[in-house]
C-alpha cells in the first residue's frame, strides 16, 4: 500500500475554516484525506492537522467554523505588517539568517508572555494530548532562524507546539517551549510540503501559497519530492470565489463561516483530481 501524507499550510483564521471546509466537501463524496499516514501542519494547518488526527469529525469541526467565534482574538495583518516581515527577507543573507532577524523583531514587537494566545489556541484546537498519529508541526526558532519539526516524540505538549506554529511574528508573541522562542512555521515556507519526503502520494492544500523566496516555493518543493520518488501530487489553494469569501485579512474571526462555506462549496470542483492522486 503506498503511503500517503497531507500537508495543510497556513492562513489564518480563515485558512482554518477554509481548509476544514475543503476538506469536509472532499469527503462527503470523495477522498477522505484525513485517512493520511502523515500529516504536516504549518501555522493554520497545525490547528486543522491537530484537530484531524484527534478523533474530531470533519462534520463536527465544519459546523464549529458556522458558529461565532467568541474564543478568537481578531488582529490584523495588512500591508503595513507584511512590509516589516519582507524587509528582514529581502536583505542579503542565508535563509536562516534572514528568519533570525524576523525572529529578532518579533522578540521586539512582543516582549510579554504568549499566555493569552495559549489559552486561545487551548480552546481552538479542543484537545491537548498528542493524537497516535504521524502529526507534524513545524515552527520557527526565533533566536537562530531555525526550523523545528514537532512530533509525539517531543516532551512538548500539543497546544505549546500549535501556539508556536500559529506565532505570526510582530503579530502575535513568540510561544517558548523549554525556554526557547518560537514564531510561526511558515516564516520558512506557507506549507513545508518538503517535509513528506517518503510519501508515495502528497495533496497539499494551501489558502496561501505566496513564499519569502522562489525555493521555497511549493511548486519547488512537490518537485523536489518528485524527484526523490513521491510518485503523485497535487495543491489545492482558494480560487476566485474562496478568495472573495476570505477577504483580505486572513486574521478576522468573522469571516471564518464565510471561508468554510467556501472551502466547501470549492470541493466539489476538484474532488476528482484529489482523488486520482490520493486513491
Amino acid at each position: 500500500m503506498s503511503t500517503r501524507a497531507l500537508v495543510l499550510g497556513g492562513g489564518g483564521v480563515t485558512g482554518i475554516a477554509w481548509e476544514i471546509g475543503l476538506l469536509h466537501g472532499l469527503a462527503q463524496d470523495g477522498p477522505d484525506l484525513t485517512a493520511a499516514d502523515t500529516v504536516i501542519g504549518t501555522s493554520a494547518g497545525s490547528v486543522v492537522g491537530a484537530q484531524v488526527t484527534s478523533g474530531a469529525t470533519l462534520e463536527q469541526l465544519y459546523a464549529e467554523q458556522l458558529e461565532p467565534a467568541d474564543a478568537e482574538i481578531g488582529a490584523e495583518l495588512g500591508a503595513r505588517t507584511m512590509v516589516r516581515l519582507a524587509i528582514p527577507a529581502i536583505l542579503p543573507g542565508r535563509p536562516y539568517t534572514k528568519r533570525r532577524r524576523i525572529g529578532r523583531a518579533a522578540l521586539r514587537a512582543h516582549p510579554e508572555s504568549a499566555e493569552r494566545r495559549l489559552e486561545v489556541i487551548r480552546s481552538r484546537i479542543g484537545v491537548t494530548g498528542w493524537p497516535d498519529r504521524d502529526l507534524r508541526i513545524t515552527a520557527v526558532d526565533a533566536t537562530t532562524g531555525r526550523l523545528r519539526v514537532l512530533t509525539r516524540a517531543d516532551d512538548v505538549d500539543l497546544v505549546h507546539a500549535v501556539a508556536a506554529s500559529c506565532a505570526v511574528p510582530i503579530v502575535w508573541p513568540p510561544v517558548r517551549i523549554d525556554g526557547v522562542p518560537y514564531v510561526d512555521g511558515g516564516m520558512r515556507s506557507a506549507t513545508n510540503a518538503d517535509l513528506a519526503t517518503g510519501a508515495e502520494r502528497v495533496v497539499v492544500i494551501a489558502p496561501l501559497v505566496q513564499s519569502f523566496s522562489k525555493h521555497m516555493s511549493v511548486g519547488n518543493q512537490l518537485a523536489r519530492l518528485r524527484a526523490s520518488g513521491t510518485t503523485r501530487t497535487a495543491v489545492v489553494s482558494p480560487d476566485e470565489a474562496s478568495l472573495a469569501a476570505i477577504g483580505r485579512n486572513v486574521l478576522d474571526p468573522t469571516k471564518r463561516a464565510d471561508a468554510a462555506r467556501a472551502g466547501l462549496r470549492q470541493a466539489a470542483a476538484v474532488r476528482d483530481r484529489i482523488g486520482d492522486v490520493w486513491t
